[in-house]
């Protein structure tokens, strides 16, 4: 193992961290691509379009989350 890994009460808060990176990440490298282009300066827009989606994302998908469990939970079929 290359590191040691978090208790499992830590995964509430894991999950949301790490798709808020990931979606932030792929959501704001398309949206400055469409804005301003693949530029010289297309790393200083990106960055901190990035850092401010994700400081929007994490909390937002923190207090979502309880909510969007519960509708899937309608819509699917318990196995």
């Amino acid at each position: 193992m290359l590191f040691p890994r978090l208790p499992a009460r830590y995964g509430a808060f894991a999950l949301p961290f790490i798709l808020s990176i990931i979606m932030t990440f792929v959501v704001s490298l398309i949206s400055t691509l469409k804005a301003v282009g693949f530029s010289a300066g297309f790393i200083g827009h990106w960055l901190p379009a990035w850092g401010l989606s994700w400081l929007i994302a994490f909390p937002t998908l923190l207090m979502v989350l309880p909510l969007v469990r519960r509708i899937v939970r309608l819509v699917v079929a318990e196995p």
